[in-house]
């Protein structure tokens, strides 16, 4: 309810009503004033609240980026680079967000709690100074009044005179301290209703610039995120490849620990005991020795050194070896040499009887007892019954299982397997087998067609090209992987090129259904990398390049029409890299060398009263209040979230809306506020990039609120996932996410005008001569 107005004829009245409409007054002002101190004492709070928030933030920020990948092995691929550089972009990204709020809250004080503070010690504190002198001069003069009242006519009219004086000097007095009083209180109710809100709004205009940077900032993230969760995706697939091999791998270890021999390694190495003889006895000391046949050298590295001895490796020319007698010696499994540097016969005890067995045999000692040989897995040939039975699976894969989704990815029963393998290559009545036949599932073909290939006796791929393939695919340049990988293909024997041909047609046109299958050509290079290529050696080194094998396979995919258009030419053919010595240091991804953002101004505070040509300080120098700041420029699209979606964060990945943006809010023209306060147009956003907040929409719209749909998220998928990729898409429609690696994108433009990003294609989308180029 409004309070009535009070008259200035009312001051000379000073009526019991007067008094009491005055008083209302003074209780509406008094409830300001502590309206104003808990303003002032909760926006400390919050302000101080904000700063704790972004100084932990940037403390959370240098932990992120004081954190250092170590990988195994000598060469990174592309997504792995993208995974090591992550916590520095992140850490970049967040101190970028809070320096901005750094920034307004620097400047929140003199926002909010100064304008506030002033007001309350100026305008309402010197009201209360009027009402004090307006109780003083009040009660002066209804005291003399009284007493003037009570003078007694018979006094002198000289006496008389001076008191009436004296009275309505009073009465002049106080009527000018209440018309005062009056006015400065009717003043400051009406200037509260600018002087308290003003503060209040510049203050929640640089808090919402702050949050608009901030959503600007998740715009520029999203390109970034997106290929970053692709990598993250593809080296969770090839770590599921290569967990499966190092499995493998182990088992055959424990069966023969001793299959296991790297090329320039000893032919055999190990502990071995020698025995000392000393003038007070015998003793036994622990040596780590290792035997190179082919000249005959043994070297041996003693374990227990004595202090005060001079005791290294030592080198020894073997003359001969013989296994000691049983009944000579009261210790086990020991053997005599005869060296060239050491006279007499050393003794040495190995640490068991299979161990021995194997030490003499490498030494070509008497009485050498071998060991019976390790029982192989039957190996296939690569012949005709196997290019009749490659040509059989893919005809009946292609014909009747090409949009089986997870296709190769999903396995058949192992009893299923052997018997159609079997069947097909027994040598009495070879490859009559009805592929068509009930019995022969899908999912028995594939995991049949993988199983040939991979027990072939060699890799279609040969162990000789392995290592020039596995270091073209390490390469920095994408174009030389490229042009490495068509020349070497090229090196491969007649017959094991047109089996790759085959298989690779294969998959091309297996990728060209992905949209029903789900089978890219990064999955399919998962799968057959181990498949077409293998290393030599068993090794847990020759393991961690099968992510190397599987971008060959990839690569081979996408690039199937060129490569098999006809061998390079002589010119174009790339030369062998020398061997890489360190890692590489790849151009990552990467968000963070963006074009430095125009800051927006934000609101500056001045004591005085301005005219029109007044200057203020900004955060980035002095602007005169009368020259409108530049714009914020437009930015990309952003994908938006049809109404209609009920799961927007489900395995499947979200397609975008082509045509969806965030529509910036008019802008507010905020120079009418007081001359003080400096603004510049900005872009309110209502809504988080990832959804609307729970509780943020308010019962009724402001004027310049304009509701949009949220932006679509990004949906998170899961390794292994099959529905983690998209299965409807429209005809024509381009996919937003390009598998890396590819070439880094551009970091995000703040120019006026955002560029438009150059279509490219998808294996998925098109037909096989648009494979897009990747590696």
């Amino acid at each position: 309810m409004g309070h009535p107005p009070l008259e200035f004829s009312d001051c000379y009245l000073d009526s019991p009503n007067f008094r009491e409409r005055l008083k209302c007054y003074e209780q509406e002002l008094e409830r300001t004033n502590k309206f104003i101190k808990d303003v002032i004492k909760d926006g400390n709070a919050l302000i101080s609240a904000m700063r704790n928030y972004s100084t932990a933030v940037q403390k959370f920020s240098q932990t992120l980026q004081s954190f250092q990948f170590d990988f195994i092995g000598d060469t990174l691929t592309d997504d792995e680079i993208n995974i090591a550089e992550s916590f520095k972009e992140f850490a970049e990204l967040l101190n970028e967000v809070e320096n901005e709020r750094m920034m307004m809250v620097h400047n929140a004080s003199d926002l909010l709690i100064k304008p506030l503070e002033n007001f309350r010690k100026e305008q309402i504190g010197f009201t209360k100074e009027r009402k004090k002198k307006f109780e003083k001069d009040g009660e002066r003069f209804y005291s003399l009044l009284d007493r003037h009242l009570h003078l007694s006519s018979k006094k002198k009219e000289s006496q008389l005179q001076e008191a009436d004086l004296q009275v309505d000097k009073e009465r002049h007095n106080f009527f000018e301290s209440s018309l005062d009083y009056v006015y400065q209180i009717q003043e400051v109710q009406e200037s509260k209703k600018f002087n308290i809100v003003e503060p209040v709004l510049a203050f929640l205009h640089s808090l919402f610039i702050s949050n608009s940077l901030t959503v600007e900032l998740t715009q520029d993230f999203l390109p970034y995120k997106q290929q970053l969760q692709l990598s993250l995706q593809n080296t969770r697939n090839h770590f599921s490849s290569t967990r499966e091999e190092m499995e493998e791998l182990k088992e055959r270890m424990k069966e023969a620990p001793q299959t296991c021999k790297l090329p320039g390694q000893p032919t055999i190495e190990g502990y071995l005991y020698t025995q000392e003889k000393w003038a007070l006895g015998i003793s036994w000391v622990k040596y780590y020795c290792q035997y190179e046949k082919e000249t005959r050298t043994l070297t041996m590295t003693p374990m227990e050194q004595k202090p005060g001895a001079k005791q290294g490796t030592m080198d020894l020319t073997l003359k001969y070896c013989v296994r000691r007698k049983t009944e000579s010696i009261d210790k086990r499994f020991c053997f005599d040499i005869e060296t060239n540097e050491r006279p007499g016969t050393i003794t040495l005890q190995a640490l068991s009887e299979a161990n021995r067995r194997l030490w003499m045999e490498a030494m070509d000692g008497k009485e050498p007892i071998y060991h019976s040989p390790i029982t192989k897995q039957e190996e296939m040939e690569l012949n005709e019954m196997g290019f009749k039975f490659v040509r059989k699976c893919i005809n009946v894969i292609e014909t009747k299982g090409i949009k089986t989704e997870g296709l190769y990815r999903t396995v058949g029963s192992n009893i299923q397997v052997q018997k159609l393998l079997n069947t097909f290559f027994d040598p009495k009545c070879p490859g009559d087998v009805d592929f068509l036949d009930n019995d022969w599932d899908i999912k028995t073909i594939t995991s049949s067609l993988k199983f040939y290939l991979r027990n072939l006796s060699e890799p279609v791929m040969t162990y000789r090209l392995h290592k020039e393939l596995v270091s073209a695919a390490k390469s920095d340049s994408l174009d030389y992987r490229l042009g490495a990988i068509h020349s070497l293909v090229y090196k491969l024997p007649e017959k094991n090129r047109e089996m790759l041909e085959l298989i690779i047609r294969h998959l091309v046109n297996v990728c060209e259904h992905s949209k029903e299958n789900l089978m890219t050509p990064s999955n399919m290079g998962v799968i057959f990398g181990p498949t077409l290529m293998r290393a030599q050696e068993d090794t847990v080194a020759a393991m961690m390049n099968i992510k190397f094998q599987n971008i060959v396979v990839e690569i081979l995919i996408e690039h199937y029409f060129k490569i098999y258009s006809g061998p390079p030419e002589e010119s174009a053919a790339p030369p062998v890299p020398p061997p890489r010595v360190t890692a590489r240091r790849h151009k990552p991804i990467t968000i963070s060398k963006r074009l430095l953002r125009e800051r927006t101004v934000f609101y500056a505070s001045s004591a005085g009263d301005g005219k029109d040509d007044i200057q203020e300080q900004t955060p980035n120098g002095t602007i005169a209040s009368g020259i409108e700041p530049p714009k914020l420029p437009q930015y990309p699209k952003l994908p938006i979230q049809k109404s209609g979606d009920s799961d927007p964060w489900g395995k499947s990945l979200s397609k975008p809306v082509s045509d969806g943006k965030l529509e910036p809010f008019p802008d507010v023209d905020m120079g009418k506020l007081v001359i003080k306060l400096q603004d510049g147009p900005t872009r309110i956003v209502a809504k988080a990039t990832n959804g609307p907040v729970p509780g943020s929409v308010p019962a009724r719209a402001p004027s310049f609120y304009v509701k949009r749909p949220a932006p679509r998220p990004l949906a998170s998928h899961k390794e292994g996932d099959l529905e983690s990729f998209n299965k409807v898409r429209p005809p024509g429609e381009k996919p937003t996410i390009i598998r890396p690696p590819v070439r880094p994108p551009d970091p995000p433009c703040r120019g006026a005008t955002a560029q438009k990003a150059e279509p490219k294609s998808d294996v998925a989308a098109g037909g096989a001569g648009e494979i897009p180029s990747s590696v």
